[in-house]
Order: C-alpha cells, then sequence, then structure tokens
C-alpha cells in the first residue's frame, strides 16, 4: 500500500485556513495545520511533508525564512508561496528561493487546485526519477546494489525516515543494519541532530545503565564527575540500539518506561528529565524467539517493533556481488597506493559463486587482504584461493576444511566425514523427492529460502553440461 502524500498548510487566519481545508478535501492527502512560523519549523523537526502550502506574511517570522529552512536542511518538499496582491516581487524571490509556484491573493478555488495538485504530481516524478536513479547506479545513502531486495529496503527507509516511528531492523551480521539506520537518519527531519548507536552486547550489565541513562556524581565506586548519557547525547536526534535482544531484562524495564513517558532518571539523580530521541533498534537474532525465550520482553518488543526492516544476507543479492566488490576493490587501491582495477573472469565467476556466510564484511575482508598483500591491475583467481570454486563451490575452503577436501579427493580414499557441498546436495535432492519436486515446500522443510534451491539447481546443472561437453570432445 502506497502511502498518502502529506501537505503542511502553514496559514494564520483561521477562515484562509478552513477554504484550503475544503478544496483540498478532494485530494487524497494528509492535511497538516501550523498558523505560525515557529509551529511550522516544529512540524518539519518530526516529519517531512511532500508539499508546503507557504504563507510568507505570518505573525512571528518571515515565510521565507521558513522556505530557507528546507533549503538549508535539503529537505525534499515542494513548496507553494502564497502571497498578498503586493508582494508579488517577494513571492518571485523565493522562487529563487527554490520554491516551486506562487498563488497571489485573492484566489480562485480551481486555481489552488490546480497547483496543488501539480506540485504533488512532480514530488511524485522525482520520487520515480530518485527511484530509477538507485536502479541504475546502484547507490543509496551509503549501500551499493541495486537488487529487488536492496531496493525493498530502500522503499522502507523512505518510508519510514520522514516519521519518529520506531523501527526494527534484523539480519545477519555484516549485512548493514547499522548503515541502514544511519540511512534513516539522513533521511529524516533529525538529519541535523546527532546519531548516536550504543551496542547493548559489547558494554558491560553493570555499565549499561549509566550509559544509557547517564549518572551524578558519586552514584557510585568511580563516578567522579556527572556524566550525560546516550539518551541526553541524542537529543533532537537518532539513537540506534544495536544488539536489542541482549540488553538485560532489568535494563528493559526501564527502557520501556522512558518510551512511554519520555522521561528518565541519572544514575543516582533525583531530577527527570525528557528525552526527545527518535528510536531505531537492530538485532542479528530472530526478536520474537527470543521473547519466547523469556530473554526480550514482550511489552517491550510490541513498544519497539512498529516497523520491520529485515535487511538481506550476500547470498540473497546475488547481481550486488560484483558491483560491491569493484567498489570496495577501487577503494581499497585508492587507501593503499595500488593500481587493482578489475578482476579477471575467473575471478568473477568465483566471487559470485561463493555464499559469502560472513556478508558484506567478509567480502570487505577478503578485497582488503587481496590489495595488502598482492601487487597488479586484475584480480586473479590465484589471489582467492579461499574462493576456487574448481575446489569447492559456494564453500570457503581454508585450514582444515581445505585440507578435508584433499584428502576426500585422494584416490581410494574414503572419508566417514563428507564435505559439506556433498551433505547440503543430499539434503536438498532428498527433500525435492519427498516433496515431488515442489521447490517452495522442500525450502519450506529444510527452512532455507527457495531461492538458495534455485540457484543449486542451476549449479548442479551447469556442472553437469559442463562434463557432458567434456565427454563429447
Amino acid at each position: 500500500m502506497t502511502a498518502r502524500a502529506r501537505m503542511l498548510l502553514v496559514e494564520d487566519t483561521p477562515s484562509i485556513l478552513q477554504l484550503y481545508h475544503e478544496v483540498l478535501a478532494r485530494l487524497d492527502v494528509v492535511l497538516i495545520d501550523a498558523d505560525t512560523g515557529a509551529g511550522a519549523l516544529a512540524v518539519l523537526r518530526e516529519t517531512v511533508p511532500d508539499v508546503v502550502l507557504l504563507d510568507l506574511e505570518l505573525p512571528d517570522i518571515n515565510g521565507l525564512e521558513i522556505l530557507r529552512a528546507i533549503k538549508t536542511r535539503d529537505l525534499p518538499s515542494t513548496v507553494i508561496v502564497v502571497t498578498a496582491h503586493g508582494s508579488v516581487k517577494i513571492a518571485v524571490e523565493a522562487m529563487r528561493e527554490g520554491a516551486y509556484d506562487f498563488i497571489v491573493k485573492p484566489f480562485a478555488p480551481d486555481r489552488l487546485l490546480v497547483t496543488a495538485r501539480n506540485a504533488l504530481e512532480r514530488r511524485h516524478l522525482e520520487s520515480l526519477a530518485a527511484a530509477n536513479d538507485i536502479a541504475k547506479n546502484g547507490r543509496f545513502f551509503g549501500f551499493i546494489g541495486a537488487s529487488l531486495p536492496m531496493r525493498a529496503v530502500y522503499n522502507v527507509i523512505e518510508s519510514t525516515a520522514k516519521s519518529r516511528a520506531t523501527v526494527f531492523i534484523t539480519g545477519e551480521s555484516g549485512t548493514g543494519k547499522e548503515l541502514c539506520a544511519q540511512a534513516i537518519h539522513k533521511l529524516s527531519p533529525r538529519r541535523d541532530g546527532p546519531f548516536v548507536a550504543v551496542n547493548c552486547g559489547a558494554i558491560p550489565r553493570d555499565l549499561m545503565e549509566s550509559e544509557m541513562f547517564g549518572h551524578v556524581k558519586g552514584a557510585f565506586t568511580g563516578a567522579t564527575t556527572t556524566r550525560e548519557g546516550a539518551i541526553a547525547r541524542t537529543r533532537g536526534g537518532t539513537l540506534l540500539l544495536d544488539e536489542i535482544c541482549e540488553m538485560d531484562l532489568a535494563l528493559q524495564v526501564k527502557l520501556l518506561r522512558v518510551l512511554q513517558s519520555g522521561e528518565f532518571n541519572k544514575v543516582g539523580g533525583g531530577e527527570v528529565e525528557r528525552s526527545d530521541v527518535r528510536y531505531l533498534c537492530a538485532t542479528n537474532r530472530d526478536p520474537w524467539a527470543e521473547v519466547q525465550a523469556g530473554r526480550l520482553r514482550e511489552d517491550l518488543y510490541y513498544r519497539l517493533h512498529v516497523v520491520p526492516c529485515a535487511m538481506p544476507p550476500l547470498r540473497e543479492r546475488d547481481r550486488d556481488v560484483l558491483p560491491l566488490a569493484r567498489h570496495l576493490l577501487t577503494l581499497y587501491a585508492e587507501e593503499e597506493g595500488k593500481t587493482f582495477a578489475d578482476f579477471e573472469p575467473e575471478a568473477i565467476e568465483a566471487l559470485t559463486r561463493y555464499s559469502w556466510p560472513g556478508n558484506v564484511r567478509e567480502l570487505q575482508n577478503v578485497l582488503r587482504n587481496i590489495v595488502l598483500f598482492n601487487d597488479g591491475r586484475i584480480v586473479t583467481t590465484a589471489m582467492l584461493p579461499h574462493l576456487d570454486p574448481h575446489v569447492a563451490p559456494r564453500l570457503a575452503g581454508s585450514g582444515p576444511r581445505f585440507e578435508a577436501l584433499q584428502l576426500a579427493s585422494e584416490p581410494g580414499r574414503d572419508l566417514a566425514v563428507k564435505p559439506l557441498w556433498q551433505v547440503e546436495r543430499r539434503a536438498i535432492e532428498e527433500a525435492l523427492a519427498l516433496c515431488g519436486g515442489n521447490v517452495p515446500r522442500a525450502a519450506a522443510f529444510l527452512e532455507v529460502n527457495p531461492s538458495t534451491i534455485y540457484r543449486r539447481k542451476a549449479e548442479w546443472d551447469k556442472g553437469r553440461l559442463a562434463s557432458t561437453l567434456g565427454t563429447r570432445v
């Protein structure tokens, strides 16, 4: 379902504001009122409207200041200026400042309706152009990739960034959960405020409460000064609670109180403080499974799990692997003063066939090592010993595992321990046989994505074809 467009109406005359509502009711939009400049700026700190209908003559500040604030913060809002007959020159100045169009009072209702509809259409086209640019260039606020799973993530980020709703980001380690949180912050009205990330699993339990809420001098041994906590440091910005499922249950109760009331106390302090924070959460676990296991409070789960955002593993982003690898190769080569520019075809095949269990972080580590310990312009398969597709397709071979594969390949040797790819293939084939060849059903039994089975079958078919051609030759 597409979210309804939002229109901010900045007008201090009640009768004109009422006229706006009567005319714009014919459009499928959410109308937000502000009768002062300060009220409009407050709204813009909390949300990003698609269209702003802005009266320049406000009781407290000049409407141009609001227009300049929108431009300075680079908000993607289309602005329509409303001005009196004798202020057309000011309206023209507003157009130079970035306004889309202007209306002169008094105006006909149809003129307002047509202008508002055109502004909404322009904003819609700008959104489509941005989406097409992502699909073409594969870049989005630090992300590299234009695959369908990632475009779904981009859509969630864009849809939720404008609001204060809590986004619960899930995904395996190394999939870019913190990068997702940073993108939401950069697109939000709070982009000018701080972005603070707290790893709930990395901070000792005894110090976590102080890290979150702060403490006063003398609150405990070692508290020699008063210290602001993460909630206070994030005032006006975005706070990411990373690995939220590892937070102590006692602290979860206190966090729930802050979320419900917006109030908190420093450790050892009696003064009640107000929070002004947009919360984001991230975890590499299944949050509902953590609730059922008693490690995450159910009431906290429902308070935080407002908008879910699942980061796809790299193995489900096949078309993104090569663009990511090329970007990282160029980046690391520049940092280290090397000349690497691309990969040979065999290296590309090895990169794209590998399953990347460590996700983007593993890809980063592999390419960093290649650049550090090799020289040249083209990355060859010899530089990718752990990803050699001829040794173990979609399996990293190194250390004991690599040695086991070599032993298993020796003539006359029969090991009780089979290579993992053989075990995996047998399990998939047995599941398909039991399900009558139904891939989605077999995937459900194996608890994997159906695309995983389709990829494996394609690899096996490719191998059989290569073997047949080799025999014919």
